[in-house]
């Protein structure tokens, strides 16, 4: 089945830094096994070899940079790389990169839910990835000849078709996560992400507000009910969302629902009413009211779709 990797960008007030999901696409959806990869040259070679500052509201990143430079700017730092080097960007920071040209290396996107499932069992890496690293490798060492021989044989198998692919996809994810995790945060770069904007507990509220969606979505609880543990108002979390974010906090709670219904359509045999019970509507015709809203097909139709481009 064809992957959507056409991810959305977010609408936004003119002069705010854009919310990204991949740089300078517009699309449907977030990709429904919540990972892509390209090369460096994929996307950036399009923009003339520079992305702009911009950040990702529900996706982290890893770089793994083999041949070439990077200027990489992350929230207040700016810093140049020269190969082999590895950037590590979490959620909501502010990022940007001027590539030399022909510069190669790997871009791994992948969703923040699926780290999480993948990391879940270690919370205290889990919490070390919030903060960025900007690290240059070693081209002798172990651990750098190490990192690009998993990061090859993770693009081999995300373009290929074999036999135990998904766990090796995921095997192949954490342990470069977790490799990233022992380099430690970069010191400007950390410093420069708590402070994003002057409102590093702003994003913290954002972090932890997604966490309480991807807990509770399946019930779609009311916004206030998600913000209590938070300890601010529905008020305030909306404002954070939409300054942060460019939607408000429902439209991250249905968001979620939305990337769940087309993962339970594209790759389960449940039924659309199963679908809508299991996401928390009490009638199938809402859900397709609601479905229908946000991708401009009904249920069927688009489970149809995938199954023909598959």
């Amino acid at each position: 089945m064809a992957v959507d990797h056409a991810l959305r960008r977010s609408s936004r007030r003119r002069g705010s830094t854009p919310v990204y999901s991949l740089y300078g696409e517009d699309g449907r959806s977030p990709a429904l096994d919540g990972l892509h990869l390209e090369s460096i040259a994929d996307r950036s070679r399009l923009h003339n070899w520079e992305i702009q500052p911009h950040r990702h509201g529900a996706l982290v990143q890893l770089l793994l940079i083999e041949r070439g430079r990077v200027t990489v700017r992350m929230d207040e730092e700016e810093r140049v790389l020269r190969a082999p080097a590895l950037v590590w960007v979490p959620a909501l920071a502010v990022h940007g990169f001027r590539f030399a040209p022909e510069t190669e290396g790997l871009v791994v996107t992948l969703d923040q839910s699926r780290l999480r499932e993948l990391l879940d069992h270690l919370p205290e890496l889990l919490d070390s990835l919030s903060e960025p690293r900007l690290v240059a490798l070693d081209r002798g060492a172990t651990v750098t000849r190490a990192l690009f021989a998993v990061g090859h044989g993770l693009r081999e198998d995300y373009a290929g078709a074999g036999a135990w692919r998904a766990p090796a996809l995921d095997h192949a994810v954490a342990l470069l996560a977790t490799q990233a995790a022992r380099f430690g945060a970069s010191d400007g770069a950390q410093q420069a992400h708590a402070h994003t904007a002057g409102d590093g507990r702003a994003l913290q509220h954002l972090t932890r507000y997604r966490e309480q969606v991807e807990r509770h979505y399946r019930r779609q609880p009311p916004v206030a009910e998600l913000a209590e543990p938070l300890g601010i108002t529905p008020t305030q979390l909306n404002r954070l969302c939409r300054r942060h974010l460019q939607c408000s906090a429902l439209a991250v709670l249905h968001q979620r629902v939305l990337l769940e219904a087309k993962r339970e359509l594209g790759y389960t045999n449940l039924m659309v009413r199963q679908i809508a019970d299991g996401l928390g509507f009490a009638d199938p015709a809402y859900f397709t009211r609601f479905f229908l809203r946000h991708t401009g097909r009904s249920p069927s139709a688009w489970r149809e779709g995938e199954s023909s481009s598959g």
